[in-house]
């Protein structure tokens, strides 16, 4: 049984995930803060007081660690799919299908159909998104890397 194609995450290299994990630390800190204050700060305040503090600590804590939580996932991702690129992957060629327009996000640019094939697996079709470029055509040819177990790939 073959996986779905997935295209690797944008490399992120070991300073670059060093400062993405430390702000995604700084960004679970205040939550936890929070709660140390509501709880450990004296008696003599009000219970509005006590209650906003520890309304405030919780909310916070549960946004900020679960988007803390999310991006240092998104690292750890980032940097075992370019182990596991580097250690398995094959060289391919991706041939460029169809090209759209992309309206999403705030960076438009190509919506690529790809056929990509080399050694060691069967050719599959994957979709991308690249910068427009006016070298990005159908019929074009693109170097790519493939895991062959799971067809990772990453498009150079």
């Amino acid at each position: 049984m073959t996986s779905t194609p997935r295209e690797a995450e944008a490399r992120v290299g070991p300073i670059g995930a060093l400062l993405c994990r430390l702000a995604f630390l700084a960004i679970c800190l205040p939550g936890p803060v929070l709660l140390a204050v509501a709880v450990t700060r004296d008696s003599t305040r009000s219970p509005a007081d006590f209650w906003g503090l520890l309304a405030g600590g919780v909310l916070v804590t549960t946004v900020g660690v679960g988007f803390g939580v999310f991006g240092w996932r998104l690292v750890a991702r980032s940097r075992s799919d370019a182990r596991r690129l580097s250690a398995s992957g094959v060289a391919a060629t991706a041939e460029i299908l169809a090209v759209a327009n992309h309206l999403g996000g705030e960076d438009p640019g190509l919506e690529l159909r790809l056929r990509i094939s080399g050694p060691g697996f069967a050719a599959f079709e994957a979709d991308t998104v690249r910068a427009d470029d006016p070298a990005l055509v159908p019929g074009a040819l693109l170097p790519a890397v493939v895991d062959p177990v799971d067809r990772l790939f990453s498009i150079s």
